[in-house]
């Protein structure tokens, strides 16, 4: 079992910056996958970044040039900056092994609301 804490959201104007961290406890040696996701209100769920066991990442469009996901040991984090009103949302992290759909985590969210 794995459990995500996540910290770092707040509001902040429009072109500025935060910078969330996501703390894991538990087993995670099977895990090969950590992510952003993020959900606006009335809107789904969508992925903004993800990164493998191996250090490689993957951004949405939406992101790329302005977001940068990190992983160290059992943290992930995730830079914003540059940020826009349309990035206000709830962002979770998540933990998976995609080989087996049962390991799959995610953590509570944190609020980020970019509003000047």
């Amino acid at each position: 079992q794995v459990q995500l804490v996540e910290s770092g959201g707040g509001l902040v104007q429009p072109g500025g910056s935060l910078r969330l961290s996501c703390a894991a406890s538990g087993s995670i040696f099977s895990i090969n996958v950590m992510g952003w996701y993020r959900q606006a209100p009335g809107k789904q769920r969508e992925l903004v970044a993800t990164i493998t066991s191996g250090g490689t990442p993957n951004y949405a469009d939406s992101v790329k040039g302005r977001f940068t996901i990190s992983r160290d040991n059992a943290k992930l984090y995730l830079q914003m900056n540059s940020l826009k009103p349309e990035d206000t949302a709830v962002y979770y992290c998540n933990f998976r092994n995609i080989y087996k759909s049962v390991q799959n985590y995610w953590g509570q969210g944190t609020q980020v609301t970019v509003s000047s």
